[in-house]
């Protein structure tokens, strides 16, 4: 599937997109621990190319995500386009599909039974935003050294910490992390922190607009309640 991801980027443009945005984080003189980038996935493109991988990428995005790590850190390492860059764990590989096949099984429903929403895939939710809270900084990555100096993990880029899709702050960065080697805590290494913004929406299902008419004949009951969204 690593062929079949470096020819899609190749033919969607995407793969230009990446050199680019290499050039860039090159240029740079700012420290990274992590080096994050967003590919634009199209579903219908990738699944006439390869359906394993269209498939994959629908319904185990995270996990798909991860072969695109491995493709662009091996295209990195033989281009020389970050000289920076260490370790495969410091690339962080953010899907986005363009849009998702037009099925129920794809529609985020929260007025609906069940609630059948385990699994960690995509999805389409459509709603009216009835607030939303400023934009405000979170961690995207981090950089953690051990702290016993004879350990040959107090330098380098052996733990970086990534935020997954869903996961608090305390996941990313916290004082309670250990080294696998030596056992001794953890400690950032500030300057490589890299952030970026979130912001949290709250909404309600579009369907509630028919409740708020004034006037129902069915009498059934029913309750309004909003869901949040976090946008990273």
């Amino acid at each position: 599937m690593r062929e079949i991801s470096l020819v899609y980027l190749d033919r969607s443009g995407g793969l230009q997109k990446f050199v680019h945005d290499c050039k860039t984080y090159n240029d740079s003189k700012q420290s990274y621990a992590v080096y994050r980038f967003i590919i634009s996935i199209n579903p219908s493109d990738i699944a006439e190319l390869d359906a394993t991988l269209g498939n994959y990428i629908l319904h185990n995005p995270i996990q798909a995500a991860q072969i695109f790590q491995s493709v662009c850190f091996i295209a990195i390492k033989t281009l020389s386009l970050i000289e920076q860059l260490q370790t495969e764990a410091q690339i962080s590989i953010l899907l986005k599909p363009t849009h998702l096949p037009p099925l129920p099984s794809y529609v985020l429903s929260l007025s609906a039974f069940p609630f059948n929403y385990t699994s960690q895939r995509f999805y389409i939710s459509e709603g009216i935003a009835i607030a939303m809270g400023t934009v405000t900084k979170y961690t995207q990555g981090a950089r953690f050294l051990c702290t016993e100096e004879t350990c040959p993990f107090s330098e380098g880029f052996r733990y970086i910490r990534v935020h997954m899709p869903g996961a608090t702050e305390s996941t990313t960065v916290r004082n309670d992390f250990v080294c696998s080697l030596c056992s001794s805590p953890l400690q950032e290494d500030m300057k490589f922190r890299v952030l970026g913004d979130k912001q949290i929406v709250e909404m309600i299902d579009a369907k509630v607009l028919n409740a708020l008419k004034g006037y129902s004949s069915d009498k059934s009951h029913f309750r309004i309640q909003t869901f949040t969204v976090f946008l990273r």
